[in-house]
């Protein structure tokens, strides 16, 4: 097989990064992809950052049995606490990684300084990358942060848009949502979904806030990336049919959920 037929591996700590993934084979329909989620381990958010990059370390190991030509890490937790690394262990390979989409939130926004709130995982929100990205915005926006790591089990579970998920949003957004006695204690005009798993409780999410915000997602700016690395080094298919993908879990039991969700409208 050429090298530009080879497919792209995508990782995540488990089944979340296929939001990533429908928007690469959005963007790349003729190329094949491999997707592993080690659900087995998730969340990563709760682990440490030697523990993270020695899991992720694993995953590139079984995608490279593969011969994937590209690795995208569809996951912020994996990416700010392993990339680096892995690109000094693997500096010949093609890595690209997922970043929070503060800055579109922030120059892109309608609103003249608007306030913009993070949500992720305790570990991308404690990070050095995150911190360095704010910090770049504190004087053009308002910027709040916020864990939500239930979201993860949730999602993992299954329950992405389900009562156990409107219950916990009701708790952790409390400060940010339209009151049931018609308040809201700190109103936001955007909000950027920094884990991979939460787009998929998008509408749980907007549901809970209770009045319209402007959603941001990093996938859409590393599938751009993607490409780009892809295309300087002449290593997009030359296929002109739809590619194919293919999933790999940790967990055996979370492959029908992969199919599920790669399946789902938000």
């Amino acid at each position: 097989m050429e090298k530009f037929d080879a497919p792209i591996g995508v990782m995540d700590s488990g089944v979340g990064g296929i939001s990533v993934l429908r928007v690469l084979r959005r963007d790349m329909p003729y190329e094949n992809f491999i997707f592993y989620g080690d659900s087995a381990h998730a969340p990563y958010g709760v682990k440490s950052d030697d523990e993270v990059t020695a899991l992720t370390d694993q995953v590139f190991e079984k995608l490279y049995s593969y011969d994937v030509k590209a690795i995208v890490i569809a996951c912020n937790t994996a990416t700010s606490a392993a990339a680096d690394r892995l690109r000094v262990k693997y500096p010949d390979r093609i890595i690209v990684g997922m970043e929070p989409a503060v800055k579109p939130a922030v120059i892109e926004s309608t609103v003249k300084h608007p306030k913009v709130l993070v949500m992720a995982t305790a570990s991308t929100l404690h990070g050095d990358r995150l911190h360095r990205l704010t910090a770049r915005f504190q004087d053009n926006a308002d910027i709040f942060t916020l864990a939500g790591p239930g979201i993860v089990e949730l999602v993992e579970a299954g329950k992405e848009d389900s009562p156990e998920m409107d219950a916990y949003l009701r708790d952790i957004l409390a400060p940010y949502r339209l009151q049931e006695n018609g308040t809201i204690e700190n109103k936001i005009d955007n909000l950027v979904l920094g884990c991979t798993h939460f787009p998929f409780a998008k509408k749980a999410i907007a549901r809970t806030i209770g009045y319209p915000v402007t959603f941001y997602d990093g996938a859409y700016g590393t599938s751009r990336e993607a490409r780009s690395r892809l295309a300087e080094a002449n290593l997009l298919t030359h296929r002109t049919t739809t590619g194919t993908i293919t999933f790999y879990n940790s967990d055996s039991d979370q492959l029908t959920l992969c199919d599920r969700l790669l399946a789902l409208r938000f």
